[in-house]
């Protein structure tokens, strides 16, 4: 085992490190500009204080590489810090991984600006001649049609052993901490920082994985914070791998559409999750499970307890008509309200526990849940949520938590066992 103190070529240093079977790079105070990087079995990188790995933001960088992106396999652009097949990696200390996020987000919102669905720049039309189905991708808003397919900061695609502790990651151009078809993951103490208005930058997306600790991390935001994943529609019911066997303990989640986030993507089905003793502050949706039709699969046996939640828009939610993404031709039939053809593409939601619930100055609606009438939501249990108001002057529309059209909000569609128990409204109990 060797260790490598280094200020300039963190490739070569790692290749080096690959070399003599495993060893730790210690990165030093300062910035450290580079390209994509590519991380390798029995690592360990330590950040010294004041250490910053900061990425380029040019896309021609970032080669094709066989990837998930947003729930199907498909070709996209190569992550920033990448381990592929790949086992026994630690990276901890207090230093900064910065993804230059900026120049990134400003091209999505060029875009987005032209309402662009095709291929325009050098970087797409490569993506384009490698993914022959990109006109007719679906997904949860990044535009895959486009093939802008940006990279996310950090993913283990396969990976096995891995310890994340102390780092923080910012600014990243797409998702921020990808894991897919990975397991034995730890993630503590870190912190997760991107802008609120920063476009697709969850947190963290644990992606057909399972044995996953995540404790006493800080998550601030543009997307959904802790966001759990495995696969969407016919892609993933092919590659059928699960998410399972998550514990989420001690975390504070700010700004973020969903603070836990149990979706869209739920081919390959998601359960046995445990999620105890958060604070959300300030964001949308505290708890947030979301699927649609057409991507398939179960949210089953999830335990959510001892939260407590201050200005969120909505502190529950869950739905099953997940809108963002969804192709014109699909509306008539993936958004209908009415019933319709039960298959392998349709979602189920059921087994839910959600207890001890303080949510103070709800600014939208205390809880939203719509299911499907030919797929509804099953065995949904609320037990203490004591919920109260915002003033009037930081309220906003019920349709900021999913067009609710009421404070407290059951619509009896879709929906076949739920029991609420102790239900306190401004500390008055119902």
């Amino acid at each position: 085992m060797v260790k490598v103190e280094i200020s300039e070529n963190i490739q070569e240093a790692i290749n080096k490190i690959k070399l003599a079977g495993g060893g730790e790079l210690v990165l030093s105070s300062g910035e450290h500009l580079t390209g994509p990087i590519e991380l390798v079995s029995n690592l360990t990188i330590t950040f010294q204080t004041g250490a910053v790995l900061k990425f380029k933001d040019d896309p021609m960088l970032y080669p094709p590489v066989w990837t998930r992106w947003e729930g199907i396999e498909c070709y996209a652009m190569h992550p920033l810090l990448y381990a592929d097949q790949k086992e026994n990696i630690v990276i901890k200390g207090n230093g900064v991984i910065d993804g230059s996020g900026t120049e990134w987000w400003n091209k999505f919102r060029s875009i987005e600006s032209e309402d662009r669905t095709l291929p325009k720049e050098k970087y797409e039309f490569a993506l384009a001649k490698l993914n022959p189905d990109y006109k007719t991708r679906t997904g949860g808003g990044g535009r895959p049609s486009t093939q802008f397919l940006r990279p996310p900061l950090v993913q283990f695609w396969k990976c096995h052993n891995i310890i994340l502790d102390g780092i923080t990651l910012k600014d990243s151009p797409f998702w921020t901490l990808h894991m897919v078809y990975s397991d034995k993951i730890s993630i503590q103490n870190m912190t997760f920082s991107n802008p609120a208005n920063a476009i697709n930058t969850d947190a963290m997306d644990i992606d057909s994985s399972q044995d996953v600790t995540v404790k006493h991390c800080l998550l601030d935001v543009g997307d959904d914070g802790v966001t759990l994943k495995s696969g969407s529609g016919k892609d993933g019911i092919r590659v059928n791998r699960p998410t399972k066997n998550v514990k989420v303990t001690d975390c504070k989640i700010l700004a973020s559409h969903g603070g836990i986030a149990i979706g869209s993507e739920t081919a390959a089905g998601i359960s046995d999750v445990e999620v105890t003793d958060c604070t959300f502050d300030g964001t949308r949706r505290g708890i947030r499970l979301k699927s649609r039709r057409t991507r398939g699969g179960t949210i089953e046996n999830i335990t959510l307890s001892n939260l407590k939640m201050d200005s969120c828009w909505c502190p529950i939610s869950l739905e099953q008509y997940f809108a963002p993404g969804v192709l014109p031709e699909e509306e008539s039939t993936v958004l209908d309200e009415g019933l319709q053809p039960e298959n392998e593409t349709t979602p189920h939601i059921r087994n839910i526990n959600i207890k001890n619930i303080k949510a103070t100055n709800v600014r939208a609606t205390a809880a939203f849940i719509v299911g499907l009438p030919e797929a509804n939501i099953e065995n949904i249990n609320i037990e203490n949520f004591n919920w109260s108001l915002a003033e009037e002057k930081n309220l906003l529309p019920t349709e900021k938590a999913e067009e609710t059209g009421g404070r407290f909000h059951n619509s009896d569609r879709g929906i076949k066992t739920i029991n609420v128990t102790n239900l306190s409204i401004n500390g008055k109990k119902n």
